[in-house]
């Protein structure tokens, strides 16, 4: 069996080796926008989890929405910037934080670390020079999902805040009264918009941060945080199976977002920004999922790496 850590620097350096080393920005979703705002959680909320979060007091939060590709001067529309991000900040009593990462496809590529590792090996040896398809092509022939991951149409979409945005990993939530439901995150827009046809696609580079300033501009943006619960068929284990659209979804609350970070700010917020799946509060725990714990580990080393380059 890989050492943890080992295992975590060769995701690392297959990340780095397809994107390269852009010094201060992250191996992926390299390219990113903040926004503040205020998170309210319903009342259902609270009788799912005992996280100080979804007690109803307003929370203070922190977005930022990302393209996937680890290029920071990737185009919004491109191909390689979806699938598109979304990571949150809840700040929480005693200067404690929990974070949400989620991105917009309803799924993880793969069911293991060991099995991402072969993965973006595969993609890193497809994009070296001169490139060797082989290992990709072997790779995706036995993991559907993957592959299903890959050759998901990217349209281009009209707004970072038009999308919908799934934690793929599911965690367990304990309830006031002791009961641990699993569930995966979801975060939604009021409105669902369509995407950018062909004739619409031609946008400039940085078109959804601008969008995105524009619409803060004028009015409170309101996006519903949601939780899909598991059903007893469903694989929790597995963050690259999608659960059935049918099971139950219940809105932990809304996020109210009010106020674009200055652009003359924002490089050097999120550099200090260390966005983590695992860090979790009380009331809310890993699942059986292996991935929940994989992240934590990949997001902390690649945090190192960024402050050391």
């Amino acid at each position: 069996m890989i050492n943890p850590n080992s295992l975590y620097d060769a995701l690392l350096d297959a990340l780095y080796a397809t994107f390269g080393n852009h010094p201060g920005f992250r191996v992926t979703h390299a390219k990113g926008v903040l926004v503040s705002g205020t998170f309210v959680a319903s009342a259902a909320a609270g009788r799912l989890s005992i996280a100080p979060h979804l007690q109803g007091q307003p929370v203070s939060v922190l977005l930022r929405f990302s393209n996937f590709s680890g290029l920071p001067a990737t185009p919004d529309g491109d191909p390689m910037a979806s699938p598109h991000g979304l990571a949150i900040r809840f700040a929480l009593p005693d200067d404690q934080a929990t974070d949400i990462v989620a991105h917009s496809f309803n799924g993880f590529p793969v069911a293991t670390p060991e099995e991402f590792l072969s993965f973006l090996q595969g993609i890193a040896a497809n994009a070296a020079t001169p490139p060797n398809p082989a290992p990709l092509q072997t790779f995706l022939a036995g993991h559907s999902r993957a592959k299903a991951f890959l050759d998901n149409p990217k349209p281009a979409p009209r707004s970072y805040l038009s999308s919908t945005y799934f934690g793929v990993n599911a965690l367990l939530f304990k309830g006031p009264d002791g009961v641990l439901r699993a569930g995966r995150y979801r975060i939604e827009p009021l409105q669902i918009e369509a995407t950018l046809n062909e004739s619409q696609a031609a946008q400039p580079a940085d078109y959804l941060q601008h969008e995105l300033a524009h619409r803060l501009g004028r009015a409170t943006v309101t996006l519903r945080l949601m939780l899909q619960l598991a059903q007893p068929t469903d694989v929790v284990s597995d963050g690259s199976i999608p659960w059935p659209e049918s099971n139950p979804k219940v809105e932990l609350g809304q996020l109210r977002l009010d106020r674009l970070i200055p652009f003359e700010e924002q490089i050097a917020t999120q550099q200090r920004l260390d966005f983590n799946p695992g860090r979790l509060p009380l009331g809310i725990t890993p699942s059986s999922d292996p991935m929940v714990g994989a992240r934590e580990g990949i997001y902390q080393r690649a945090l190192i790496r960024r402050q050391q380059h």
